[in-house]
């Protein structure tokens, strides 16, 4: 696929609304013509320096929790030698535990066939030409059975996100998938069912994002300077908004693909960060309390990417180093200003994904070029981890190298065990394997360090929680821990939305830390927390979460909750 440049000069933030309804009510108003919220620039929080904790021998983060220490550099495994498509998109389905991994149609080709009974897709009527190929998966993450499913329309570079129920909507794609809409429920016998005139324009490269009431919209792509809100199942949409930001940030070498989207910030120096210069963020871990401020801070963090113009000077072979930098906002400060780390490697192409426990990993990419076919080098084969909470100067360490390079079109996505699926990479036009970078269909599980077997005594279990939750609820979730110095400083319970993963950009991903009124002794080696559930659609869009328990750093194994 052809890579491209425009630069994004004032970057904005993909996963929506984290903050209070006094700052973005429904309608969603960001985008409408006119809008605009560019502030002065003002410094970040600096977390305090680290400090030795008391009887448990760990270190206290700056949020005051107790985190229990190991070297342990994490550990790769090879999960599947073959995947059957290219995971150039994927996502994690609910309650079933599977993850969606599909390519692009066009290709007419991948590594497993359509099942039987499933009638081959119809390519050309006149000369009857069909494809018999599936571009579409379900992976189990535990046995790793695969499920392939038949999909007719073209979802190269196509956006997605998961509905209330857990429904994936896929959105977008090339050619005759530019206007379509793809819906897949969460069950063991669901088919794709797809729409090819839901969309009211092409969208190719968008970005698709939640809103505070579960439903979507999307913007963006090639050649189109606005965006749609999503319509319910069997309808088509009539209506774009322009917009004003994708406007002003186009250039010949579109490096607004795939937009980070939402308020407008000060401009983030260095380079480019959306596609083809490929960095990737993440909205930071949203704190929350049993009482929350009207107005809850949330930062974001962007990390990598490359020179504006890298795309043109790969195509002369020309292979610039990729940025080295991580920086952070706060997104609803009254003046945000961006604040610059250094990384241990410089990535591009990589995938920004929060940990269970809070933490993120930097995982992918190569340390040279962008985006495109061919034009990325030097893969980094070294993942990074990145404690948002952990004073500045420590918070980055280098873990486990795996010996797979995963350059472009590759994916990674927290799984309930608490490892990391990784897949993907195919630097070709269709599946190729004579080449530098061969079409990529390994699949691995990358455990971070708190997965340390030294720590597995540390690692609580989930009893007993609540299948639904409301806005404001509160609730109790049982955890079975056989250790005695359990408190409310050292248990906790976080919320992970699974993303839609492609092209180095999560949507919807985002992570809330839970508010613990107590834990008190259940019985036996059991503990009971107490908590509340969100505040609203603006932190905390409805749909399913992955409810974990986090002990001293070490999460346990994760369990669907659904905000209704």
């Amino acid at each position: 696929m052809r890579a491209s440049t425009r630069v994004i000069w004032t970057v904005s933030v993909l996963m929506l609304a984290a903050v209070s309804d006094a700052i973005f009510p429904l309608p969603f108003l960001p985008f409408l013509p006119g809008f605009n919220n560019v502030h002065d620039h003002d410094d970040v929080e600096v977390a305090k320096p680290v400090v030795t904790g008391g009887k448990a021998g760990g270190k206290r983060r700056s949020g005051g929790a107790l985190e229990a220490q190991t070297n342990w550099p994490g550990k790769w495994e090879l999960f599947l030698e073959n995947s059957g498509v290219s995971a150039m998109h994927a996502g994690l389905m609910p309650l079933i535990n599977q993850v969606q991994f599909y390519d692009a149609t066009i290709w007419r080709i991948s590594k497993i066939k359509l099942p039987p009974g499933v009638p081959c897709h119809v390519v050309n009527a006149k000369t009857n030409k069909i494809d018999c190929w599936a571009h579409s998966v379900l992976i189990d993450v535990n046995n790793g059975a695969i499920k392939p499913l038949s999909l007719a329309t073209d979802t190269w570079c196509s956006s997605g996100g998961l509905t209330v129920n857990g429904t994936m909507v896929s959105t977008g794609g090339y050619g005759g998938g530019a206007n379509t809409a793809r819906y897949l429920a969460a069950c063991p016998n669901c088919q794709w069912h797809e729409y090819p005139q839901a969309l009211a324009a092409k969208r190719w490269y968008s970005t698709q994002a939640t809103l505070p009431d579960g439903k979507f919209f999307i913007i963006g792509g090639r050649d189109a300077m606005n965006y749609e809100y999503i319509p319910e199942e069997g309808q088509n949409n009539k209506k774009i908004y322009d917009s004003l930001l994708l406007k002003q940030t186009d250039d010949p070498e579109e490096n607004n693909l795939y937009p980070f989207v939402i308020k407008e910030f000060p401009q983030l120096p260095g380079g480019s960060r959306n596609y083809p210069g490929s960095g990737s963020s993440a909205l930071l871990p949203i704190h929350l309390y049993m009482k929350n401020p009207k107005v809850i801070p949330a930062e974001v963090l962007v990390c990598g990417g490359t020179r504006h113009d890298a795309y043109y000077r790969a195509s002369k072979k020309v292979f610039e180093p990729a940025l080295q930098d991580c920086a952070r906002i706060r997104i609803n400060s009254a003046k945000p200003r961006w604040k610059i780390e250094t990384m241990p490697t410089p990535r591009v192409m990589s995938d920004t994904v929060i940990l269970p426990n809070g933490d993120i990993l930097l995982v992918n990419g190569g340390k040279r070029g962008c985006s495109g076919w061919g034009y990325g080098k030097d893969p980094n084969f070294a993942p990074t981890l990145y404690k948002p909470r952990a004073a500045r100067g420590k918070r980055f360490r280098e873990l486990a190298a795996t010996n797979i390079p995963r350059m472009y079109h590759s994916v990674a996505i927290a799984i309930p065990d608490g490892k990391v699926l990784v897949a993907g990479s195919n630097t070709n036009d269709g599946y190729k394997y004579n080449v530098e970078f061969p079409t990529e269909l390994r699949v691995e599980k990358f455990s971070p360090p708190y997965l340390d077997p030294a720590l597995a005594t540390l690692r609580p279990k989930i009893a007993t929680s609540p299948k639904q939750i409301r806005y404001g609820q509160n609730f109790n979730v049982k955890v079975n821990l056989n250790q005695k110095d359990v408190t409310k400083q050292s248990l906790k319970l976080t919320m992970l939305a699974p993303s839609f993963t492609t092209h180095s950009i999560s949507m919807n991903m985002r992570m809330l830390l839970l508010g613990v009124g107590g834990v008190n002794p259940a019985g036996g080696a059991s503990f009971e927390i107490q908590t509340v559930a969100p505040p609203s659609g603006n932190v905390a869009p409805p749909g399913y979460y992955l409810l974990f328990a986090v002990y001293k750093g070490v999460p346990s194994t994760g369990e669907w909750i659904q905000i209704v």
